[in-house]
Order: structure tokens, then sequence, then C-alpha cells
């Protein structure tokens, strides 16, 4: 027996509703929605394809009415779940999100506000094996409609490491003096003899202190752009920093790192400068402020720069 598919129920209008009571204490409100939902969302891969991620999102709307009660909030999920499964990420399609939220308020709100957390994963390749590996960038979108104009915020983290230019200096010293007393008395040297101390324990008196570090960044974007510019700018940033944290490490990669510390000392401030001197210069970007924290192997307190800027 072959069952008919079955309709929607029709609303019971006997169920009682307490939103169409009077509004003691009655003002409009600024924001009033939902946190942390969870729901899936399709973002760009870089390569001209989408992925469909997790994430956690905040949408409210504003109550612009003072005499109502409160928002259609079943409305204002319904209307999220059924727009992310249409639209991905993109400038355009976070602008229909936020319209779409408006509209189902039935003229109860005028403005639209939402965030949505995830964390992107993204294939590195090794710096000289044929090995690639996976590396998770925490990101947060949000995007802001207010009167019709749409303002968007990308904000992102990347780690790196950081090798530290005094400790660096301090133990070339140290090599030194160590080099001078073991060769004092010889004359003349080859340049075997020299390259063999280097290449032996005694060749090693001190090292530099590094350490793991991020940069947190958030930066307000100029919304007439097609696609958010995560990939791009986790790109420069790791670029101009020059020393972000591996994936799949071989030992040819892991001496390839210890070469790009030593070529890329830095303290925090000359991290911070860096880090900005990528943001400053990125036409889709109208203002970003970053911080670049370094998690000292030296102190049992953290190395910390922060910088801001607006791209006029």
């Amino acid at each position: 027996m072959t069952m008919a598919p079955s309709l929607p129920l029709a609303p019971r209008a006997d169920l009682p509703d307490v939103a169409h009571q009077r509004v003691p204490l009655a003002r409009p409100l600024d924001w009033v929605g939902m946190e942390n939902i969870a729901l899936p969302v399709r973002i760009a891969d870089g390569q001209g394809g989408q992925l469909q991620v997790a994430a956690s999102i905040d949408l409210s709307v504003n109550l612009a009415n003072p005499d109502a009660r409160g928002i259609h909030m079943s409305r204002l999920y319904l209307q999220l779940q059924d727009g992310l499964a249409r639209e991905a990420i993109t400038p355009a399609g976070l602008r229909h999100l936020l319209q779409d939220g408006v509209a189902a308020q039935a003229g109860l709100a005028t403005n639209a506000r939402l965030k949505i957390r995830y964390d992107a994963l993204l294939q590195r390749k090794a710096l000289e094996s044929d090995y690639t590996g996976w590396k998770r960038y925490p990101v947060e979108i949000e995007a802001t409609l207010v009167d019709g104009h749409l303002n968007l915020a990308l904000s992102f983290s990347v780690e790196y490491s950081s090798t530290c230019p005094a400790s660096a200096a301090l133990s070339r010293q140290a090599n030194a003096e160590r080099f001078a007393g073991d060769f004092e008395a010889a004359h003349p040297l080859s340049v075997d003899v020299v390259r063999d101390w280097l290449a032996s324990e005694r060749g090693l008196a001190a090292t530099p202190h590094a350490q793991r570090s991020r940069t947190s960044i958030r930066v307000d974007l100029r919304p007439q752009f097609d696609e958010l510019p995560l990939l791009a700018l986790v790109d420069a940033i790791e670029a101009v920093l020059g020393t972000p944290v591996q994936t799949a490490v071989k030992r040819v990669d892991e001496q390839a790192f210890a070469r790009l510390n030593a070529e890329n000392l830095m303290f925090c401030e000359d991290a911070a400068r860096r880090v900005a001197s990528v943001l400053a210069s990125d036409p889709r970007i109208a203002r970003y402020d970053a911080t670049v924290a370094h998690y000292e192997s030296l102190h049992p307190h953290d190395a910390v720069a922060r910088v801001s800027g607006s791209n006029d």
C-alpha cells in the first residue's frame, strides 16, 4: 500500500499567543536574537569551489516598535536556516541573509546583525619535502545591515614562530668567544677544521630563544568585492612574517624552518609592523586592528604589540 505524502499541519488558531499582550515599560531595543546557533555554512575554498563547514552563529535584529513585546524568534531561526541552504558566505550572500531577517519580522525590525564563527582548515605544503598537511585558522565574520548599509568585518588568527633578536646576538657572542678560546693557539686554521668544529657540539655554545606566536587580526572590509579575502590575507600575513608554523615536517623541512627563523629574527614590535604593512596596502580593507603575542620561553609572561589604522 502506497502512503500519500504528508502535508504540513495548518497552524492552530486556538493556541495562546502572549506576544500580543500589553508591553510593560515599553521602549525599542537595540538587538534581540539568538547566539551560538549550530548550522552548516558554505565558504569559498580558494580554488573556485565551496566547502561546507560547521559554524556557530549569532543572529539578531533591532526591535524598532516600542509597543511590540518581542520579535518573531522562530521566523528568524527558520529564515537563517533556509537562507544558509541557498546562500554561500559572500558579501552579497550576507546582505541577502540580513535583508531576509529584517523582512521576516513583518515591520518590527529595520536592522540586522550576523556573526559566524568557524575553523578554516587550509592545506599547507611542507617547506622542502613533497608532503602537505592541514592547519586550522579560527575565523569570525561579522555582518551588520543598518539603514540599508552593509558593514563587514573579518577576524582571523595566524600562528608563527618568533626568534628573539637580542637572544640571537647574545648567542652569537657566546659562540664567537668559545671559538676564540678553542682556537687561540691554532695557526693557521683550515676551512675543514673550522667546518668540523662548527658541526660539532662545541660549535654551538648558545642558542637564541624562540616561541610559538600568534597574530589576531580584525579588518573592516569594503563590501563591493565578490568574496571575503580570507585565504589571500592568510597567505600574505604568513609570507610577510616568514615563519608560519608547519604541519607535515621531515628533517629537511625542519632545517629549512630553522633557516627561516634565523632570517626573520623579530621582536613583537617587528612582527606588528610586518603585519600592518600587509593590511595597510590592501584595497579591500577599510580599517584594521592587529595584535601580535609572543608566548615567551624566556619569561612567564607574554610579549604583546597592537597596531591599527585606516586605509582612506
